[in-house]
């Protein structure tokens, strides 16, 4: 069931207001002047940090995590996360781990005299346009035991006389992906297979079922033919990341290799956040640019996302580095980026016609922000010359936090890569401008170049409180060989303090090949 998270003052200056979260947001909360909730700086509030706590919220799910305070932060009366007086924490001497605590529907949160009561409100939506039912009217909106419909979709069904819902989707054949007919569509094996198809096999191979749904990546012990989905079949393994596997795959009626991306949902599933995963990742079909991963396939099968991609055969940057030493020249380095900026540039100015908001509205949607760039989401494609470099994964992440299909690994994991992100992506997750894309790409210049990270980042230090008190590190003192016309526009390009200097790709592009 769909459901937001809200955070309501019931003390404090700010009593009455709310702050409400439908999807996946990190929270930064205290009294600096860039925090959201963002509490009173007076006498009040002189026990509260500028950068207090972090609320890591992925409804119906809400955690809390003190950074480490001098005065701590209260749940339900109990003080969690304090820090000795005295000490400083990011001092290196010192390795502070402060929990996480999971959170619930009427849980307390102190700071100073503002308290936020936690409220979880589920919801039902409308199965035809998504809209949100009213809660007095779900009982009699009911379709049945899974769907509802608003009165506007109930209105029109009755105006002219159309089914509510859609027809559900024709079942293909997992072999030859000819349409099967209904009433044999699961009489054959665990897989739809044809009459046809399952003639000339003696008997079909009974398929292990998943593991738990709470791990991040595929079970090692799945075999491939669980894989053999709506027509593919594996060749290899190419990659594993934070949400699954990638795939080598061969389509069976094309014979086109594919690179096929297998998604574990770390939820349990059901047909509305299908359903709604589906037509966010719906936007990425537009995106057809040589410097862009071109998305051909997509679906859903036993609780698994799986998409099919352009196979890019040269691999990714952070693998292609790794052969090389550890950081590239300049020259190869400016190529992949420049390369990509024109994608990124490409996708954030992208119209995307008719899409359905949650009102009900249908809207042109202006240009699409990625929220995840780094190396390891750039890649090759061809060799020579032609060798392209492109940016993969628009649009996954956001869409799979989104559908709240992600559940919770660990703060700075489920929610980006802290060490490429700026800032303001940091404060302001949920609502990333293009500009913090723009930022990672100039951190990931930075590390195609050094091999290190912009910040550094010791062990055992909270990865978000270093992106909120510290500055990126030269890079000439990181690698004292680059020409220095080129490293001030690399270090300029990093400032995010009090705003990003560059705010849109071709901005950082024409500035890095001015300096060229």
């Amino acid at each position: 069931m769909p459901a937001r998270v809200i955070l309501k003052v019931t003390e404090g200056k700010l009593t009455g207001k709310e702050y409400v979260f439908g999807e996946r947001a990190i929270c930064i909360v205290g009294r600096g002047v860039d925090c959201f909730p963002r509490l009173p700086d007076d006498e009040e509030h002189r026990t509260i940090s500028r950068h207090h706590c972090l609320f890591d919220i992925n409804p119906p799910g809400i955690r809390v995590r003190d950074f480490g305070s001098l005065n701590g932060t209260y749940v339900n009366g109990t003080k969690i996360g304090q820090r000795d007086k005295g000490k400083v924490i990011l001092d290196k001497s010192d390795q502070y781990n402060f929990p996480e605590y999971d959170l619930k529907d009427g849980d307390d949160i102190r700071l100073g005299s503002t308290v936020f009561k936690i409220v979880i409100q589920k919801f039902e939506i409308c199965s035809v346009c998504s809209k949100e039912i009213p809660e007095d009217k779900v009982a009699r909106n009911r379709l049945d035991s899974t769907a509802y419909v608003c009165d506007d979709c109930k209105r029109i069904d009755e105006l002219v006389k159309k089914p509510l819902l859609k027809p559900a989707a024709p079942i293909l054949c997992t072999q030859c992906g000819k349409e099967i007919p209904k009433d044999k569509a699961h009489g054959k094996g665990e897989l739809p297979i044809c009459d046809n198809c399952a003639s000339k096999s003696e008997a079909l191979p009974k398929l292990p079922e998943p593991e738990e749904e709470s791990k991040s990546i595929l079970p090692q012990d799945i075999k491939e033919r669980f894989l053999e989905i709506k027509g593919y079949t594996i060749i290899k393994e190419l990659g594993k990341g934070g949400m699954g596997v990638v795939y080598l795959a061969n389509n069976n009626i094309t014979g086109e290799k594919v690179a096929l991306k297998v998604m574990l949902a770390e939820v349990a599933v059901n047909e509305q956040s299908r359903e709604r995963f589906l037509r966010e990742v719906e936007y990425t079909k537009y995106l057809k640019h040589p410097n862009v991963v071109q998305m051909l396939d997509y679906g859903s099968w036993k609780g698994v996302f799986y998409f099919t991609l352009e196979y890019c055969d040269g691999g990714s940057v952070d693998k292609w580095m790794l052969k090389l030493g550890g950081k590239l020249s300049i020259e190869e380095a400016l190529s992949i980026i420049l390369q990509t900026l024109d994608g990124l540039d490409y996708a954030h100015n992208l119209e995307i016609p008719e899409v359905k908001l949650t009102d009900g509205r249908i809207v042109t949607l202006k240009g699409l922000v990625h929220r995840d760039i780094k190396p390891s989401n750039f890649f090759f494609y061809g060799s020579g010359q032609n060798r392209l470099s492109k940016i993969a994964d628009f649009g996954l992440s956001k869409a799979f936090d989104a559908a709240g299909l992600s559940g919770y690994t660990r703060t700075g994991s489920s929610a980006g890569t802290p060490v490429f992100m700026s800032r303001q992506q940091v404060i302001n997750f949920k609502y990333s401008k293009p500009e913090a894309d723009v930022w990672s790409m100039a951190a990931s210049l930075y590390y195609l170049l050094t091999g290190r990270f912009p910040r550094d980042f010791p062990k055992g230090k909270d990865p978000w409180y270093i992106v909120l008190q510290s500055r990126p590190i030269s890079i000439l003192k990181r690698n004292p060989a680059i020409p220095k016309r080129l490293a001030d526009v690399i270090d300029h390009a990093l400032i995010d303090q009090p705003e990003i200097t560059f705010k849109t790709a071709i901005e950082l592009k024409r500035a890095l090949e001015g300096a060229l």
